[in-house]
């Protein structure tokens, strides 16, 4: 081959590795257009360390914010601390467009009061315990279904080109687990029988939206309270952190399980 030629074939190489490396560096300057939808699980209440001073308690060691750090992604973090499923549609939705590529919820234990049932739980035995969760499996199964159809239309109609992932609730105790105070096991099994009634109905209704499902219950096994290594808090003060995940359950249990379901 003549230098000429040597040095034309050169450039086409070097010309060709330039166009590829253009086109990388332009596949990961595409942004990740993230919001975050929903209630104090996704918000990151327990987990401390709140980025603004409204009752929402959003976090930086939430998963929304752990997903937006490590990926880049432009986050429009919307969840709040109480939120229900009219919360999301009066006040969250609004952050939806048709360049949202991804977004994330967790909603409906506030529909179906689990802060009043863990009141009644502890106040009112295993016989008022049993009610208390009767009552809010009764709700989830009739009423909060069409509750949570309205909100994924809507985050559909909004987000038509998002990837959406629905997040759902860990069991709270470890039957027969280290803790030899406070509520029975009896009570306890009611309560994770709460937890499995309210994901099973969001699992379904996600399904039926065409959304993602991301069952917490499976990285919360052996982290629950009165497992010795809890990734959730107890009853703590502040008392509105009670029940909620810490920084670890997180870190190690919602940051997870949400990025391997996309």
């Amino acid at each position: 081959m003549s230098v000429p030629a040597a040095r034309r074939t050169v450039t086409v190489i070097v010309a060709v590795v330039l166009a590829t490396l253009g086109l990388t560096t332009a596949a990961q300057a595409a942004t990740i257009n993230y919001v975050a939808l929903g209630d104090s699980y996704s918000s990151g209440v327990g987990a401390g360390s709140y980025i603004d001073s409204s009752s929402c308690k959003r976090s930086s060691k939430a998963y929304p914010s752990l997903y937006a750090s490590s990926s880049g992604a432009s986050l429009s973090f919307q969840a709040c601390s109480g939120a229900k499923t009219s919360d999301v549609l009066n006040n969250q939705v609004g952050a939806l467009s048709a360049s949202t590529t991804l977004v994330s919820i967790s909603v409906g234990g506030n529909d179906a009061g689990f802060s009043s049932v863990m009141q009644d739980c502890i106040l009112g035995g295993d016989s008022g315990c049993k009610t208390a969760i009767a009552n809010a499996t009764d709700y989830v199964n009739t009423t909060l279904p069409g509750l949570l159809d309205t909100v994924y239309r809507t985050i559909r109609s909004k987000a038509p080109n998002a990837k959406v992932v629905v997040l759902g609730y860990p069991h709270f105790y470890k039957i027969g687990g280290s803790c030899s105070v406070g509520l029975s096991d009896t009570s306890r099994g009611y309560i994770n029988g709460g937890a499995d009634a309210l994901d099973t109905v969001i699992e379904k209704e996600a399904a039926n939206a065409g959304f993602t499902f991301a069952d917490v219950r499976p990285a919360f096994t052996g982290h629950e309270i009165c497992s010795g290594s809890a990734w959730l808090h107890s009853v703590t003060l502040p008392i509105d952190e009670s029940y909620h995940p810490t920084a670890t359950g997180q870190a190690s249990g919602y940051y997870p399980t949400f990025t391997a379901a996309f």
